[in-house]
Formats: structure tokens, sequence, C-alpha cells
């Protein structure tokens, strides 16, 4: 479903992209900041895709039926907010003016939820081109589960994925991996549109790339077209245009443009300078000259805007084609309308939490696998939920095991699990594109250590305030003889740093059942940190446990008037239990607290805090196995921290744990201490 004639390339297509590219060149001048260069050669190539190619509606940007448009290139952001003002988004000239600016609605990145128009959150390179395909997928996978039988062209799950991307996009290694798994997948409802100007900050990009980008993309299952500059320097449009026309095959399309940066600045054009500086007042006045135009900064002419606003008659059009599509299918397939509903309103059924396991007191289950066996519940009761590994599906138990494999033969579009190969990075940013596309419950597995891989993305899914789902096992020394290399130390400590990331830590089977139902809760990212070993599951009332770990923390046992606290995350709570038992057969008053989320309970009020963790109980210890630091503030000035301040060891994971001070003795041993300086 596409547009009529594009606005841009009407009668008055030359001076749509001529305010197009002066509102860049102004925008950057009166902030005196930003990246003029790709958003002025780029107006001609964005003016034809928002004129003509993307499906979009600019009084609702939110409309599911949409193409979706990621500036991968974020620097270049002024290249999409005029667009955005252009065609009628809420988005005025006074933004515009206020580029930049503290509380701008238009800021110097593209940043989901804070600007109408703008899909995803971009600027670290390379992660936009894989959420990319993390949307493609979404939308293959939707296609496939909820409306297999409809003719290509005539589903409302029909949508296409927009990608503009940089030399510096395709130089990160993240897009090796992704562009991989796109092909793989042959994502025919993606097109990657490459900005090959070839120059970066440092100067050309001779200076560090020479590689053949067409050839490495064909290797890797892409369709690729080249579109050349025309005659008098700029992009040519119209070839790009009959590029874009052309009917999809069955791979995903990089089409490499060929331009000059900054074009058609008198001096800045071809220049690095013109990557990331205003261009300055004379070189934006030689701008208009070149353009023939004598304009004052942020003035577009009316004719030019009663062309670019033809994309809201039009884009409120095709919006009304698609409801009445998505009526039809409504009307025809009921059962599957409740369920997509309901996955896009990420409503949870009342069911489900009745339906999720128990284990009883004693049985040893490691926290993986309690996690695998909650998943296939989920599983029956979500049907978008999806998830996959890095090549790690048995070690993260992350399988759901009544599904297929998600691949484009045989009508595995529908399958739910992912094989994402070794591609950490990828992996997690293509999840968060996922999630970007809605209707999709999605999580991804790999090793703890190995979120180190994947942190670029968690931190995005932390700033767009995404509900993507993180698994990661073998969470401490006790995997054993894979050693060091494996056994995460800091990491926890780190993703705890992270503004609006929550890691949840269970201590036992039951507790991984609880995390799991809070983390389809939770309205930002969520890290499910699981351990290798059996663990006892533990005689804790269940009906408390789940409350317990929404608020992060919470009484397991405590003694009348108690004189310490012990405080366990994960499986080292385990240990926290028996070294409760030792002291209070010295006569010790103990209360024990499991704390799986630091964050969860970070975020408790004053009042809940207290009355897990008196003010008046400096006696503390917080048991677990990773760097003591960033426990301060709950141990206090009295409290003692029991972890591991340097790397593992190679050996049985029980030799291991007792090289690394994490037993029962330890924690008896620090409890007396804490007593003792809490006395003091």
């Amino acid at each position: 479903m596409t547009t009529t004639a594009p606005p841009g390339l009407s009668r008055t297509g030359s001076e749509v992209v001529t305010a197009a590219r002066l509102l860049a060149a102004d925008a950057v001048e009166a902030a005196q900041s930003g990246h003029p260069g790709a958003a002025i050669s780029l107006a001609p190539v964005a003016t034809l895709l928002y004129g003509k190619h993307i499906r979009h509606d600019p009084q609702d940007p939110d409309w599911a039926g949409r193409d979706r448009f990621i500036l991968s290139c974020g620097h270049a952001s002024m290249l999409l907010y005029a667009q955005l003002h252009l065609t009628g988004y809420e988005l005025s000239l006074d933004d515009l003016k206020n580029f930049r600016r503290l509380g701008s609605k238009p800021p110097g990145h593209p940043e989901y939820g804070i600007t109408p128009g703008v899909d995803a959150t971009t600027g670290p390179l390379g992660q936009g081109f894989a959420m990319g395909v993390g949307m493609a997928m979404a939308f293959a996978h939707q296609r496939a589960l909820y409306d297999p039988e409809a003719n290509a062209g005539e589903s409302p799950f029909d949508r296409r994925v927009w990608v503009l991307a940089s030399d510096g996009d395709l130089e990160e290694g993240i897009s090796y991996e992704a562009g991989s798994i796109a092909g793989r997948h042959q994502l025919n409802n993606l097109t990657v549109l490459y900005d090959r100007n070839r120059i970066q900050i440092d100067g050309s990009t001779d200076l560090a790339w020479s590689e053949d980008v067409v050839s490495r993309f064909e290797a890797q299952g892409w369709r690729v077209s080249t579109v050349p500059r025309a005659v008098d320097g700029d992009i040519d449009i119209n070839r790009l245009d009959s590029v874009l026309s052309e009917d999809p095959d069955h791979r995903p399309h990089l089409v490499v443009l060929d331009s000059e940066i900054a074009w058609p600045s008198p001096t800045a054009r071809g220049t690095a300078g013109s990557h990331g500086a205003p261009l300055g007042a004379e070189e934006v006045a030689g701008l208009r000259r070149e353009l023939g135009v004598d304009s004052a900064p942020f003035e577009v002419p009316g004719d030019v805007l009663d062309a670019t606003r033809q994309a809201v008659t039009v884009g409120a059009e095709l919006h009304h084609q698609w409801d009445d599509q998505m009526a039809q299918w409504t009307a025809q397939q009921p059962e599957r309308a409740a369920d997509y509903r309901r996955a896009v309103e990420r409503d949870i059924p009342d069911q489900l939490g009745a339906d999720l396991p128990r284990w009883e007191p004693g049985a040893m289950v490691s926290t993986r696998d309690a996690s695998r066996d909650t998943i296939q519940v989920l599983a029956k009761h979500l049907p978008e939920l999806v998830g996959g590994s890095a090549d790690l599906a048995d070690p993260n138990r992350t399988a759901i095991t009544s599904a297929d494999s998600f691949l484009p033969e045989d009508g595995g579009r529908a399958g739910r699990n992912i094989h994402w190969g070794v591609r950490e990075f990828a992996m997690a940013a293509a999840v968060n594109g996922m999630v970007l596309a809605g209707g999709t419950r999605v999580y991804a597995g790999t090793f703890l250590t190995f979120s180190d891989y994947e942190r670029a993305a968690l931190r995005l899914a932390a700033l767009m305030k995404l509900p993507s789902i993180f698994v990661w096992s073998h969470d401490s020394i006790a995997l054993g003889q894979d050693g060091p290399t494996h056994q995460p130390i800091e990491h926890l400590a780190s993703l705890r740093a992270m503004p609006g990331f929550t890691s949840i830590r269970p201590a036992d089977a039951n507790e991984t059942a609880a995390a799991w139902t809070v983390a389809l809760e939770q309205d930002g990212p969520t890290g499910l940190v699981l351990c290798r070993q059996p663990l006892k599951t533990l005689d804790i009332e269940p009906d408390g446990i789940i409350d317990g770990v929404r608020r992060g923390a919470y009484i397991v046992s405590s003694d009348n008037d108690p004189d310490v606290v012990l405080i366990g995350t994960g499986s080292e709570l385990e240990l926290a239990v028996d070294a409760a038992t030792a002291l209070r057969g010295n006569g010790v008053a103990v209360r024990v607290v499991s704390m799986p989320s630091r964050d969860l309970f970070d975020q408790q009020d004053q009042e809940y805090r207290a009355s897990v963790l008196p003010p008046r109980l400096r006696a503390r210890v917080v048991v677990e196995a990773a760097t003591t630091f960033g426990w301060g503030d709950i141990i206090g000035d009295a409290g003692v921290a029991v972890g591991i301040d340097h790397f593992g060891e190679s050996g049985p994971a029980s030799d291991v744990q007792r090289a690394c001070g994490m037993t029962p003795e330890r924690v008896v041993a620090a409890a007396e201490q804490t007593l003792a300086q809490s006395r003091k």
C-alpha cells in the first residue's frame, strides 16, 4: 500500500528539498551545535521517503499499521526533524528553533518518546541498524502468527521497516552481526539506505576502511542496489525512486547512496568539518546562494507547506484503509484478534498466576531450570512470547519446548524460538527493535558475564523504557571449571548502576517464577540473573514471595528483637539461612532477608524499607558471590559485605566457592564482626 504522487517530487519538489536543507542548516546554526552535513545532503532522500515510500500518518505517530523509520545515523537528527515538521507532525518551527536546547522537543539525537514520529532512540552507531532488523523480524513473525493465509500486500500485518545508515554505522561490529541475521532470515520487509559519503570525523573513510561493502552484504544474503550521484553532483533521486519502487524479492534490501556530505554548500561540501559542527553564518549564506533563495532563517514558503502537508491527508486515508482491513480481519479471526489486542496492550491473563509452577521446600532445583519450567507456562498463556539465546539455548534453558524455531523456511516465521547465533550485541539490540514494533514480548539469553557484550543495547533499552527481558544464567563462581573468564564478578554492580534497568536475582525456584511474573509487569527492561547449580527450595510462604520480589526485598525469617540481619541475594540466600541457624544456636537473634532486586527495593517508600531493614539494626551482613562494590548504603557504617573482590578460579564449583570464601562459616564470622562493630 503506497501513497499517491510524492509531495516531495511534485512541481514544488526542489523547493521542498531546499526548505528541508535550510531547516537543517538553520537549526544547527541557531543551536551552535549539531551535525549539518548529512542532514543537508540527504534532504532529497528523506523527502522522497516521507513523501512517497513510507506509510505513515502525521496525525497519529503511534498508528500500529504504519511503516517504521529508523535514522541509525542519529547524529543527523535534523534530517528527520525537518521531515516531521514539513509533513505535519506535532513539531513546530519554534520547536526547531530550540533544537538541542534543554527540554526541547527535538533533542540532539532522536529519542523515542520525546519527539512525535521518532520510532527509536539512535545515535550510538550501528544500534539503529540492528533495531531495524529486530523490527522486521517482529513484523514477519506477527504476519505469520496472526494472518498467514493472506496474499502478500493484502494483510494489515504487512508493514515495512526503513533504516538510514551511515559509513560509521556499517563500520560498527554490530552491523556485521545484524546484517548476517537479516540475511539468514530473508527479511524482505527491511530496506536499509546506506549513505556512502566516505567522510567521518577523522577525515576520509579510507583512513580506516577499505572493504567492499556491496560484496559483504551480498555474501550475507542481501539484495544490493547502488544509486550514483547525478550529473550535477546531487543524489540521483529519480534513480532512487525507481529502485525503491521495485517489487521486493525474498531478501533484505541494501540501497547504497553515493553522496557528497553537505552538498551543495559552497566550501563545506565533502569535508570532515561539515560532519559535526555548524557551518557558520557565511557558509549558510553561501548555501542559500547555491540554492537560489534569499530567505530568512527558518522561513518556509507557504506553497512548500501546502505540498508537504498533503502527507496529512494521504496518511489519514492510508490509516482509514488499514482500519478497514483490520476490521475485516478481526471479524474473520476473532480469537486471533483478541490475542493480538491483548498482546499490544500487554495484558496478562488472569489464569497465568495460578498456573505458574510451584516447588516444595527442600527440592533441589537450579534457578535456570526453574526459569525453563516457568517459560513453558508463560508460553502457553502468552502466544506473543518469543525468545532465544546467543547459541546457548540449552545452558540458558530458554527454549519453548512446545514451539518451533523462527526461520524463513516452510512457514517457520511463526516459530517462537529464535536462534541468534553467537551475536550477543546484535541480539540485544534486535530484541529492543522487536519490542519497539509492539505486540511482541521478547526475551534473550546468554551467560551473565557476556552481558558486557550487550551493555550498550541494555542502556538504550533503559533509556527508551522498553520492557525487554534479558535472561542471564551462570551467574557466579559456582559455574566452576569454566574459570574466571566465565565467572561474573563486577557485572551485578554494573547493571545496578544503570538508571531504569531492573535486575532480579532469585534465590530459589519459587522466587524464579515470581521474578518472571514481575519482569512481565515492568515498564522498562529487566535482567533475570540465574544460577547453574542446584539450590534448596526454601521454606517460604509462596503467597508472600511474589509481593516480596515485587518490592525487591522481604523478610524470610526473623526472631523477636533481632541482633543482626543477614541479607542474601540469589543463591547466597541459602548461605544466609544456614549461617542464621548456626548463629541462633549460639544465642544470637537473627533476621534473614532475601533481596532479589536492589533496583526494586530502592524504589520502595521509606516505611517499607525501614520495616525490612530497621535503621536501629546496624549489625548487617550482605552475602553475594560478586563484588562488594555498591553495598555501602545497605550495610551502613557497622555492616559487613561478604563478597568476592577479585576474579574467580577454575576448578569444581564447591572448591571454587570455598576458595573464594562463599561459606556459612564466613557469614557467621562476618555477623560476629558486625555485632562487635555495632556495639562500639
